[in-house]
């Protein structure tokens, strides 16, 4: 498995402590910019935003944490319940010293977003998020699409060894998306180390026992005024795309753009993930 996380040109590492985590942080572009802060799914790590970290856009810091127990970030002190990474993430932003940011998230990373758009709306100055159910998705919209979440029955069960004695993932990833072999190894041989592989399975094992009897039965999240900007790779295995649909989002400013990729997004089309950051920036200039 890796030692050490991938090079990126240009790119500052450092460890952060924050609410009894030690995040592995990557950023790039000016230490004054404006702060961006781009959160990762699985079965990924920062690694997936080295284009934008590589390439930031003018004026902006690109800051791409690993999620806790994900990629060099030590373990989480907790099941990995969404609301406890939400907490860990904001926390992080207290330590760097960031007030507001414009947040990016996708997949998991866009779940974890979605959490702390609707718990500090007062910091997020816009959201783009990639091929994620939004918060508002009424119950019965999913069930007609049940049999995609297969594999998260699998992961809440046999995760950790599925993770660091098979190459399922990897051939899973490869048939599902166009990302390359390479890439999709950075990725897979990271879930090796058995902090990394709990750390999947209990993403989740609590989203299936804890985190969904809950929604069920919890009232509809509220409004939020947060501009959400929903960027859907519509050959989307996962998650579809009606998930994320405009009809059923309660929000004030929120659209959804359906593109020509998989779930995999950002690693098919960074360019455009670029693109549509820089138009949220433009849109929500203070």
């Amino acid at each position: 498995m890796p030692a050490q996380p991938p090079p990126i040109d240009g790119a500052r590492r450092t460890f952060v402590d924050a609410r009894g985590v030690r995040f592995h942080v990557t950023e790039a572009g000016a230490p004054d910019g404006r702060p961006v802060l781009a959160l990762h799914g699985w079965p990924q790590h920062h690694w997936v935003y080295r284009d934008l970290l590589a390439n930031p856009p003018p004026g902006m810091r690109i800051i791409a944490p690993d999620l806790p127990g994900y990629g060099w970030s030590g373990p989480a002190p907790h099941r990995w319940a969404k609301d406890d990474v939400a907490s860990d993430v904001l926390a992080l932003m207290d330590v760097l010293g960031l007030e507001r940011v414009l947040l990016v998230g996708h997949d998991w990373g866009g779940f974890v977003g979605y959490r702390m758009v609707l718990r500090a709306p007062e910091r997020i100055d816009g959201y783009l998020v990639m091929n994620m159910a939004h918060p508002w998705l009424p119950p019965q919209a999913v069930a007609p699409h049940l049999p995609r979440f297969w594999y998260q029955a699998m992961m809440a069960t046999v995760g950790i060894a599925v993770h660091r004695r098979t190459r399922l993932i990897e051939r899973a990833f490869e048939s599902v998306s166009a990302v390359d072999r390479d890439t999709i190894r950075v990725y897979t041989e990271r879930f090796r180390d058995p902090v990394v592989a709990r750390t999947a399975r209990d993403t989740y094992r609590t989203f299936l026992l804890r985190e969904v009897p809950a929604a069920l039965r919890a009232p509809t999240p509220p409004r939020t005024r947060v501009p959400i900007r929903c960027l859907f790779g519509r050959h989307d295995n996962a998650v579809h795309v009606s998930f994320a649909a405009t009809e059923t989002a309660r929000a004030d400013d929120y659209t959804l753009e359906t593109v020509d990729a998989s779930h995999f997004i950002i690693d098919e089309r960074p360019d455009l993930v670029r693109a549509r950051l820089i138009t949220l920036a433009d849109e929500t200039r203070r």
